[in-house]
């Protein structure tokens, strides 16, 4: 997948950012650091981009975003709930005023009875309190359900901003 198919909706996304003064981090699992490389493959994303948290494993989930382990266990890596803590996660743990979290299925070997490939969690939290969390059922094969989640990712992102 080429980072530039995202540049057009990174650029209009970082220059609505500058112009607010805010800044943004990331916390994937499913998309593996993809939303973060988009945004910093854009010249000037430093002004708006402060870190993305790449966090395949349950391990990272709690020592990189403080996700409670008891919620892994719970819900599992795919829920609602992780998706959110990560999100709150990455704000908590960055200069941000928001924080976007991606936790799915993007491989055959992930899906489990109730949650098959292309099931993603989608978190945006904000600076004000406001965390938003909504499923997304991507279709396609890996790299299909990565760049949609990507795109989805900058779209939560955009509408943040109105």
């Amino acid at each position: 997948m080429s980072l530039a198919v995202f540049e057009a909706e990174v650029q209009a996304l970082g220059d609505r950012l500058r112009a607010l003064g805010l800044r943004v981090a990331t916390a994937e699992s499913c998309t593996g650091g993809l939303i973060a490389a988009a945004c910093t493959a854009v010249a000037g994303s430093s002004d708006w981009f402060e870190r993305g948290f790449v966090t395949y494993s349950n391990a990272a989930k709690i020592e990189l975003l403080g996700v409670a382990p008891a919620l892994l266990q719970a819900h599992g890596a795919v829920s609602e709930d992780v998706a959110r803590a990560m999100a709150e996660g990455a704000l908590r743990r960055a200069p941000v005023q928001r924080a976007v979290a991606v936790t799915g299925i993007a491989g055959p070997g992930g899906a489990v009875p109730g949650k098959p490939v292309g099931t993603v969690w989608l978190a945006l939290a904000r600076h004000d309190g406001v965390t938003q969390v909504r499923r997304l059922q991507c279709a396609g094969d890996r790299a299909a359900v990565r760049e949609a989640t990507v795109h989805a990712a900058l779209q939560a992102l955009r509408e943040s901003l109105r």
